[in-house]
């Protein structure tokens, strides 16, 4: 007989994660909602990770463990994870977050008894690296309006905070209408965008998820704009970035290509040309095209160095 298909797929992108892998498997293990896959897709780590995740895959039968022999990026490796999918609602999970046992169940159920919403989440408790409550979060996106451009404006209200929700359980057939994870920075930001578009966010009233600061996430360990944008798609090395051009550019595609109303539309790009003109989104996209006008100086400089410094080599 076909195995039937689970209900829930969750995907846990991860790249030298050994420190905290095993406590984020097994909190997901210990869901009290058990129809569940946990599909893992290892990014080329060079650490124990695959060790840790075949010894969990031999012993559990809902894990699927995948693996690349190099390092594909943080988006190619996101992605990856929903075309593997083969449950109705999805989830993605870090290999450094924990979560509660009733976090799927508390979840499904809003998915299940109210079909407008597409995206449900609980309330965040940031803890350290040694699993210590550091603080309560407020992710502010309980986006329940059931018109599309409040459920937008009410997102840039708050589109500068950390994007939690992108961890909350979603339907996974409106994730695959969207472009999913970008390689650009902050592509997180227009994909949660463009869900509040495509529906309602539900905020369930309880600490059930628990994200990990520590100094080797991704945040923190790729501070210059250069190391984040690699993070996301090496291809990106030794490119000029437009990090915040490109985020305003793909949220007006976004826009563009939801199917929304004449009104709904003509109001989210009005939101978007306030977000263009705030002074703070002005003065960094002044910067990047500015560093775009110098770069090709500097790339100049370096190359005449390299040139005079190889002929200096070859003469002695």
């Amino acid at each position: 007989m076909a195995q039937l298909k689970p209900r829930i797929s969750i995907g846990m992108p991860v790249f030298n994660g050994e420190q905290y892998l095993r406590e984020a498997l097994d909190s997901l293990l210990a869901q009290t909602y058990a129809d569940f896959e946990l599909i893992i897709s290892d990014n080329g780590s060079t650490d124990k990770t695959r060790s840790i995740c075949e010894e969990y895959a031999a012993r559990e039968s809902r894990i699927r463990y995948y693996r690349s022999n190099t390092n594909n990026g943080a988006a190619w490796n996101y992605n990856r994870l929903v075309e593997l999918a083969q449950g109705e609602f999805f989830r993605w999970a870090a290999y450094d977050d924990v979560v509660a046992p009733i976090h799927l169940e508390r979840c499904v159920a809003i998915l299940e008894a109210q079909p407008e919403v597409v995206l449900c989440y609980p309330k965040t408790m940031l803890i350290d690296e040694n699993g210590t409550v550091i603080r309560e979060y407020e992710d502010c996106l309980n986006l329940q309006s059931d018109k599309a451009h409040v459920r937008y404006n009410d997102f840039h209200k708050v589109s500068t905070r950390m994007m939690n929700v992108a961890f909350g359980l979603m339907r996974l057939c409106v994730l695959r209408e969207t472009l999913l994870i970008g390689s650009y920075q902050s592509s997180d930001r227009n994909l949660i965008a463009e869900l509040a578009l495509r529906g309602s966010f539900h905020e369930v009233p309880e600490y059930l998820f628990f994200r990990r600061e520590h100094a080797q996430m991704s945040v923190k360990a790729n501070r210059p704009a250069s190391e984040r944008a690699v993070w996301f798609d090496p291809a990106n090395r030794g490119r000029v970035q437009f990090p915040n051009w490109r985020l305003f550019c793909e949220y007006v595609a976004s826009v563009k290509r939801v199917p929304l109303s004449r009104m709904d539309k003509t109001l989210c790009y009005a939101r978007l040309g306030q977000w263009l003109i705030y002074p703070g989104n002005v003065v960094r996209i002044g910067l990047e095209v500015l560093t775009a006008m110098v770069w090709p100086m500097y790339e100049s400089v370096n190359m005449r160095r390299a040139m005079q410094n190889e002929l200096r080599r070859k003469s002695v």
